[in-house]
């Protein structure tokens, strides 16, 4: 008994592949989804950057409740830590914004 035959999963000539048309509705779409993820990234990334170095971080009404979360939230530490993700989170949205391309269809 022999086992069947197993047809490959990657095709092996990627030329022969017939790509559908995409419509001009798609392409907008993707566009203003990108657009929109950058500005996101950017507007939380510049609010993580900023927002733990100012009082509104320490002195809020969320913290009034529990002294042990804000002696952790104003360590240097985490403010840093806050503003370290903060710009990594502008890096990846601009990253995003200047490797953005579009497929190109014969």
């Amino acid at each position: 008994m022999s086992a069947p035959a197993r047809e490959p999963l990657d095709d092996p000539n990627p030329s022969s592949t017939i790509h559908a048309p995409v419509s001009r509705a798609k392409i907008w779409t993707h566009r203003l989804l990108v657009l929109v993820f950058v500005f996101v990234c950017a507007a939380a990334g510049v609010l993580l950057v900023i927002m733990p170095w100012t009082p509104q971080w320490t002195d809020n009404f969320l913290l009034l409740r529990y002294p042990a979360l804000r002696t952790l939230v104003t360590n240097g530490f985490f403010r840093g830590l806050c503003s370290g993700l903060g710009l990594l989170d502008i890096w990846i949205g601009f990253s995003e914004a200047i490797h953005y391309h579009e497929d190109k269809h014969p």
